[in-house]
């Protein structure tokens, strides 16, 4: 398996775990648990598999001191995108926010361009535009349901947060630092933020407390747990090491995939249909993953006829 195949199914995977999200935190939300314990949870069970991971495997904990300010900012960043779209589904469906979540793969593409003076390719673009019209085509919302403005903020601020990740990853002194490692350290450092947002202290009293939830439902423990797995550990480890391979706008675009996780768990576990408009959403989408892999083959053979 060459580098870029690598670098493609890695990043389709982190785009699918990722996109589990609603999965998981609706119930949790349903059971009246709040954004910042849900994260709390998630990033701290997560900090637990990947301790356990790491000392199966051999892996070094050990941080290079001029690493540490940088992970210490994508941590901070990547929780700080989780927090904005947990929050935007108190203001809209989740399937809503996925689809404007997807976003950052041109905010990643803008921001190469206007940071580093990378200029994405003509076939980039394209794809881009092929993936955001067919993310629109998946878009279900309600007639004579406006979106929320707030809502619409909050993950737009998600989608820049994660792209702003995504660049760090690829554009700083951890680019070539071992994914796991990575991984583990900027869930530690993304964790600091839900320990900050959920004590609270009382000056008169020099008192303080800690506002941490616990599930009302015992089996609701299993959907922490999911969340700390699929969208956290595995989306987080799949994303860095396709960056790493493959590039941060190249990953970004892969992102496509996630709605498309969505829909798939609306039709398979909540019955929702398919129609012929979410149909030609999900082959635009498709056509968009497929060209970005094997574009620049397919143009050679046109230029070669």
């Amino acid at each position: 398996m060459n580098v870029k195949v690598k670098g493609v199914t890695l990043g389709s995977i982190a785009a699918a775990s990722y996109g589990l999200n609603p999965l998981f935190a609706l119930p949790l939300y349903a059971d009246g648990m709040a954004a910042d314990s849900m994260l709390f949870y998630r990033y701290a069970f997560a900090i637990v598999m990947m301790s356990a991971m790491m000392l199966i495997n051999g892996k070094s904990f050990r941080l290079r001191r001029r690493q540490l300010l940088s992970l210490a900012l994508m941590g901070i960043v990547f929780s700080a995108s989780s927090l904005l779209l947990f929050l935007s589904y108190q203001y809209m469906d989740a399937g809503i926010a996925s689809t404007i979540l997807f976003a950052y793969p041109m905010l990643v593409a803008i921001i190469m361009w206007l940071v580093f003076g990378e200029h994405a390719g003509t076939l980039t673009w394209i794809c881009i535009a092929m993936a955001l019209t067919g993310i629109a085509l998946l878009y279900r919302g309600k007639p004579d349901a406006p979106l929320s403005t707030v809502g619409i903020v909050l993950v737009l601020l998600s989608s820049l947060s994660y792209a702003i990740y995504i660049v760090g990853v690829n554009r700083s002194v951890l680019a070539k630092m071992d994914s796991t490692t990575l991984t583990f350290w900027a869930l530690v450092f993304g964790l600091t933020l839900y320990v900050v947002r959920l004590t609270s202290i009382d000056i008169e009293s020099a008192s303080f407390s800690f506002g941490l939830q616990t599930p009302n439902n015992p089996w609701l423990w299993g959907n922490l747990v999911c969340l700390a797995l699929f969208p956290t550990i595995i989306s987080l480890v799949t994303m860095n090491l396709s960056i790493h391979y493959i590039g941060s706008t190249s990953a970004a675009i892969l992102g496509a995939l996630e709605p498309i996780t969505a829909l798939v768990i609306g039709v398979c576990v909540f019955g929702e249909t398919l129609t012929p408009r979410i149909i030609t959403g999900i082959v635009l989408v498709l056509a968009a993953v497929t060209l970005l892999v094997a574009g620049k083959k397919l143009m050679g053979l046109f230029k070669a006829k």
